[in-house]
């Protein structure tokens, strides 16, 4: 139902975040192929994800556990496999990326808290009550990063919902890391 553009036949507004996604990625990703059919959206996107791991005060691995508990919550099949993907190439812990696959609680303390409050974040829509943050900042986050997750699941929710509308096409590298929420495997 949605397009995959490349750069001749995307709206000129585009090309030039395309042709940044082939420079980080070493190829046009289907969902950014998508995106391009709306620049402004695919510009969005773009910046608040890099603000987000690059201009937080979040580790590499804070950062996909924001990301990948947004992509479990919302079921997004493209970005948890290529999460998955850049986590292992990054060689983050394989049990954490398991636990968040599954939705399962991660044996760090410190990144288990931070995993349930972005879940309650989204589950709640933000409405979690000041207990809920006391608890985020009792594991040894600030007040900063709580906000930062937001710039975390503002990001996720462009990509999980684009993905969610458009059923995006796994890329093959990411291929080996598809997924499916636990809820709906049979």
């Amino acid at each position: 139902m949605f397009t995959y553009f490349d750069k001749e036949t995307a709206p000129k507004e585009s090309v030039k975040q395309m042709e940044q996604s082939v420079a980080i990625f070493g190829m046009l990703p289907n969902m950014h192929r998508i995106l391009a059919g709306a620049p402004a959206t695919y510009e969005a996107y773009n910046t608040v994800y890099n603000l987000f791991t690059k201009h937080t005060e979040f580790t590499p691995l804070e950062a996909q556990v924001v990301v990948m508990t947004s992509n479990h919550e919302n079921r997004c099949h493209y970005c948890m496999a290529g999460h998955t993907m850049g986590m292992k190439l990054a060689k983050m812990p394989d049990d954490i990326i398991e636990a968040l696959r599954e939705g399962t609680p991660i044996a760090d303390p410190k990144l288990e808290a931070l995993r349930t409050f972005t879940k309650e974040l989204l589950d709640n829509r933000g409405h979690i009550g000041d207990d809920r943050l006391q608890a985020f900042l009792g594991a040894g986050y600030t007040k900063r990063q709580a906000l930062e997750v937001l710039c975390g699941l503002a990001s996720k929710l462009i990509s999980n919902f684009t993905n969610a509308l458009a059923h995006t096409e796994v890329d093959a590298p990411m291929k080996k890391y598809e997924w499916q929420h636990p809820a709906d495997r049979t």
